[in-house]
């Protein structure tokens, strides 16, 4: 069962590689969206678990009086060193805004030389933006009037400080965790950015070669019929674009192509023929007037010159003798006249034939008693071969006996002087009679092969150029094909076909 030709439009195909790179897109786009959400997720939870760990850990320096740097000392891994990147410090801060206790060594309290103790104000430490995480930061902000407004929004990108007040039997502490920035696509390096894009540019890539695929396919085709046009333009009706068997539009494009150069080949063929027959029509006319024209005024020359050699001859003896010659010449060269006028005339009159069944091996036998003569005195050797029954060809008798009289007597005429042999072969194939006529005479020179049966075309001084015209019209008129095969100073074969009975 063939698919419905929408299957194989290129339009349908297009669409299909534009629906496969839209569906291959957003795909791509959803499972990066994804695990950039997944990767941002696990940001936010690991800095969840860094500001509950450092609130714990202020709590408990809070409540055990030790110090945060006593306390870090005692962990296996120091704070700062396992929430690198997350945690920067952290800082507890009285009411006041004196810095109580510091994970930073460089903020922490110290002893001086006369024992007391060095603290650090917090609006000394520096602090970045502080965060509103559900509570208020106007009392911490008092403390640090220089800060920058605080939001309940940070950015990503930037350093953030999360203020924390804690009641205690002393007042209020305020525990404040500094986090790092988170890493973005702003601070990620040129690799970072441009490797969740990789495969998108993959996708893209793969569809753009399919569109290059299908447009190459697309535009080859064109391309040919770009320069069949042309050849069809300068008159080539024999060139066929190779495309025509494709199932989309380019293939239908092209068979209509080839069935419109196929019409046009028809239509010069049949201007051709219509042409022709116009030039016939025309020089029958011409002919027929000609002829009569000539015709008469041979007859009276005929006639006139059998008068004068029967009753006005001379009583002299030698001078009869040159007057029977002179006038036998005359007569001779009226009668060449008279025949190249009748085979003007049969060439350009239309075909009036009596088509009745007949065989062909009689008719040739017919052609070749009348060169039997001839053929005896110039030591030509004329041989009829026949290859098994052949059915009756339908035909006139007398149109075909002198069309293959005319081949012989051509075929004695190329052996003339030199003897040689003349074979005329009878066969049939296929629903056709087919007839060989071969000499081993001078042969015809390749360059005349293509004109040879052209009205008036001759290689002889002598002759009119019009007996092979006759011929090939003729077999034409009993739907029938003549051609010819020559090799020069081997001989020539002239192949008549004709259809038969049962053809």
């Amino acid at each position: 069962m063939r698919l419905p030709s929408l299957i194989y439009s290129f339009r349908t195909r297009l669409l299909v590689v534009m629906a496969a790179l839209l569906v291959a897109t957003l795909s791509v786009q959803y499972f990066l969206f994804r695990r950039e959400e997944l990767r941002r997720a696990v940001i936010i939870a690991e800095q969840e678990q860094a500001l509950v760990a450092s609130t714990a850990l202020a709590l408990q320096s809070i409540t055990s009086r030790a110090y945060l740097t006593d306390i870090d000392k005692e962990r296996p891994v120091p704070f700062l060193s396992e929430q690198a990147g997350r945690v920067v410090n952290i800082l507890v801060v009285n009411e006041h805004g004196r810095v109580d206790d510091s994970l930073d060594p460089r903020f922490a309290p110290s002893l001086l030389e006369d024992g007391t103790a060095k603290y650090f104000n917090v609006q000394d430490v520096g602090l970045p933006r502080l965060v509103e995480a559900g509570q208020t930061t106007k009392d911490i902000r008092q403390l640090i009037p220089d800060s920058p407004p605080p939001t309940d929004r940070p950015i990503a990108g930037e350093n953030r400080a999360f203020p924390i007040p804690v009641e205690t039997s002393g007042g209020v502490n305020y525990i404040i965790v500094v986090l790092g920035a988170a890493k973005t696509p702003h601070t990620d390096s040129w690799g970072d950015v441009m490797q969740p894009l990789l495969p998108t540019f993959a996708v893209f890539l793969l569809a753009f070669g399919g569109l290059l695929f299908l447009v190459w396919r697309f535009t080859r085709p064109v391309q040919e019929l770009s320069k069949a046009t042309q050849r069809v333009a300068a008159g080539d009706f024999s060139f066929r674009v190779p495309a025509a068997d494709r199932r989309d539009e380019v293939g239908r494009l092209a068979a209509t192509f080839n069935r419109m150069v196929d019409q046009l080949g028809e239509m010069r063929q049949l201007e051709a023929q219509v042409k022709q027959a116009e030039q016939s029509a025309v020089i029958g006319r011409l002919a027929s007037a000609i002829a009569h024209e000539i015709k008469n005024p041979l007859n009276y020359i005929n006639l006139t010159l059998d008068h004068l050699r029967t009753s006005l001859a001379p009583s002299d003896p030698e001078k009869r003798s040159v007057v029977e010659r002179l006038t036998a010449q005359l007569k001779s060269e009226v009668a060449r006249i008279n025949t190249r006028v009748t085979e003007f005339l049969k060439y350009t009159r239309p075909a009036n034939t009596d088509m009745k069944p007949l065989d062909l091996r009689e008719t040739l036998r017919d052609s070749l008693r009348m060169v039997e003569v001839q053929a005896a005195e110039a030591g030509v050797e004329a041989r009829l071969e026949s290859g098994g029954p052949v059915p009756p060809v339908r035909g006139d008798r007398e149109s075909l006996r002198s069309v293959f009289t005319n081949l012989i007597i051509n075929g004695m005429q190329a052996m003339e002087g030199a003897g040689g042999r003349l074979t005329v072969r009878l066969g049939g194939h296929d629903g056709r009679a087919r007839v060989e006529i071969s000499d081993t005479g001078r042969g015809i020179a390749a360059e005349h092969l293509p004109k040879i049966f052209e009205p008036y075309f001759s290689t002889k001084e002598t002759g009119t150029g019009l007996g092979l015209a006759i011929v090939k019209k003729a077999v034409e008129d009993h739907n029938g094909t003549i051609s010819v095969e020559s090799t020069p100073g081997a001989g020539t074969t002239f192949t008549v076909e004709l259809p038969t009975e049962r053809g």
